[in-house]
């Protein structure tokens, strides 16, 4: 089975406002636990993300 790619782009900067990474959008234990997550708790963390994105205030 292939591994879920992780969403970093290498901006890593969490907004305080909101607690989402600018770059990303995960939080930061979303982050932390990336490597330990199973592929389907990956692909959890990933439709959170599409809904977190325009949402998100720069």
């Amino acid at each position: 089975m292939t591994t879920v790619p992780s969403p970093c782009i290498n901006w890593c900067d969490i907004n305080p406002d909101n607690g989402f990474c600018r770059g990303c959008y995960r939080t930061l234990p979303e982050i932390a636990d990336w490597s330990e997550l199973s592929n389907s708790d990956k692909l959890e963390v990933l439709e959170k993300l599409k809904a977190r994105k325009p949402q998100a205030s720069e």
